[in-house]
């Protein structure tokens, strides 16, 4: 039996801030590669979750780290199960969602992550959206994409997004928080939000996802390289 050489199989990473459409974007792109995905702030806010189930408290660090380290965690497509129950719509909730990004500024949380992140690495290959994918997780990514938007249009896409759901949602509001989500996100001292020195920054504050999509494939395509 031939093992195999994780560092061959080929990685897209797609980073970016809060809602600027990387998950929607990197599930497109793994489709049309038929590859697998990774949505790494799904485990953020998994692990957010779980604090607030368990009543832990977020200030503490090691704490918290425990949870990230134990998560009960089993992905089946649009479902995203924790300790036996589908908590996908919860996770998207904005208290989780508020929640991972001050847990995030976590060393040892992040550390407790980084191999059950890298473990999605199988082939014939990986789209991985995140904050750290291409700078942190995976360096040696065959492609790094760093997605932006303004932050108006951001917050439109995430106010739509929740009221679709069924969920309550204020536009100035989630503009608020948004802000301070990218303040904390490229302020903290564990892998800070940046691009990577070699990523392809798409800016899709006026593209269309399908026009967001062929602009990521469009660079995979010039690489020359064989899916």
């Amino acid at each position: 039996m031939t093992m195999t050489d994780f560092s061959t199989i080929p990685v897209i990473t797609i980073d970016g801030p809060t809602a600027s459409g990387k998950g929607t974007i990197a599930h497109r792109v793994a489709q049309a590669l038929g590859w697998s995905v990774l949505d790494s702030g799904a485990l953020y806010r998994l692990t957010a979750l779980a604090v607030l189930d368990q009543g832990i408290d977020p200030a503490d660090e090691q704490a918290v780290a425990r949870a990230a380290g134990h998560l009960d965690v089993r992905f089946n497509g649009e479902q995203v199960w924790l300790a036996g129950r589908d908590v996908a719509p919860l996770i998207r909730e904005e208290r989780v969602g508020n929640l991972a990004s001050q847990i995030a500024a976590y060393g040892s949380v992040r550390q407790a992550l980084l191999t059950r992140q890298q473990a999605f690495r199988q082939p014939p290959g990986l789209v991985a959206d995140g904050r750290d994918m291409g700078t942190v997780v995976f360096p040696d990514a065959v492609l790094k994409i760093f997605l932006v938007a303004d932050v108006a249009a951001r917050a439109e896409r995430r106010c739509k997004q929740l009221k679709g759901k069924g969920f309550s949602a204020n536009l100035a509001n989630l503009m608020q928080d948004m802000r301070a989500r990218d303040e904390r996100d490229r302020n903290r001292a564990n892998a800070p939000l940046k691009a990577a020195p070699d990523a392809k920054t798409i800016d899709s504050s006026d593209l269309s996802i399908d026009e967001t999509v062929k602009a990521v494939l469009d660079h995979w395509s010039s690489l020359g390289t064989q899916a």
